[in-house]
């Protein structure tokens, strides 16, 4: 190809077929390896998963009816007689995960605005990894934080009555709020941020407010995003284990009241992955039932997730 057919061919926009054949780009190939690699990765890490909870869960309600199991309002199955009703554990779970959204998703979404439409550059380069440093701490500390000060905490301040007792769900979901308010901070403001700025110019050219551009026009431009970020935030909160071990109990009471001990599903898998039930035992088979039951809750919380995005998804030329 002469130079000058090469200098046509790049103005009209067509590949340039002989150089390209001639010079293969090899660390790109490299690059595209180590990409699909670490996909597939994923995708057999899932399928671990799955292959390693079927065949124990299938033993579990060869013996267990689904009835008992999730219509029973008592969970013990490690004494005598067992008791295999796993509502109290899953409304549990619900209820902490509830306080912690009403905790994060807001404060959450505040953050985000702020540093993307309020905050000054030095600002952000200075808050946001600072709020990132929160994603950072180990949950056990968070833990003992909920038990030793924020349970102390609502205890000396509550109105009226007792308060919250020394192990609650309330101060378990409230710390778990905190912990999960970088995921959705973080990822909404990367949403915000890659809205277009000429959005933004034409809302206030029309002469809106800044409140009003981040409302009502970087807001639902970048709703994907935030959707997939309070939904990975929800997801995180479901399946913590160590906040809601420490500070909400281990105890499987069917209570609506955040204020009482409560167990989890997780809190169940620690408590009775950690004991000394045989291997081989049908109580051991309990633990990839509930385990079961967890992942299936979190596939579908992804796969709404997914829809969602693809729903609300804005594409800029």
């Amino acid at each position: 190809m002469t130079a000058t057919a090469e200098r046509a061919s790049i103005a009209s926009g067509a590949p340039r077929g002989s150089l390209r054949r001639s010079r293969p780009r090899y660390g790109e190939l490299v690059i595209r390896g180590i990409l699909l690699l670490a996909a597939l990765v994923s995708i057999g890490t899932t399928v671990g998963i799955v292959y390693s909870l079927i065949p124990p869960t299938i033993e579990f309600f060869r013996q267990v009816s689904f009835g008992e199991f999730f219509t029973g309002t008592d969970w013990a199955p490690l004494f005598e007689p067992p008791t295999y009703g796993v509502l109290p554990l899953l409304v549990g779970t619900l209820v902490i995960t509830a306080i912690a959204v009403l905790v994060a998703i807001p404060l959450g979404l505040l953050a985000a605005i702020y540093l993307s439409e309020y905050a000054q550059p030095r600002v952000r380069k200075v808050f946001k990894p600072m709020l990132e440093i929160l994603a950072g701490i180990p949950t056990v500390v968070y833990g003992f934080f909920a038990l030793a000060f924020v349970t102390p905490l609502l205890q000396g301040i509550w109105p009226v009555g007792d308060g919250p007792a020394i192990f609650n769900g309330l101060a378990a979901g409230i710390v778990m709020g905190v912990m999960i308010i970088p995921t959705v901070a973080s990822l909404s403001e990367d949403a915000m941020a890659a809205v277009p700025q000429s959005l933004r110019d034409g809302a206030y050219a029309l002469g809106s407010t800044r409140m009003i551009v981040s409302l009502r026009v970087v807001v639902p431009a970048a709703l994907s995003g935030i959707v997939a970020a309070c939904v990975l935030g929800v997801s995180r909160a479901i399946g913590e284990t160590m906040i809601v071990t420490i500070a909400a109990g281990i105890t499987p009471n069917l209570n609506w009241n955040p204020l009482q001990a409560m167990s989890t599903m997780t809190a169940f898998i620690a408590q009775a992955g950690s004991g000394d039930i045989p291997v081989a035992s049908f109580d051991y088979k309990t633990v990839f039932a509930v385990a079961a039951l967890l992942f299936v809750i979190t596939f579908l919380m992804n796969a709404l997730s997914i829809r969602l995005v693809r729903k609300y998804r804005e594409v800029y030329e």
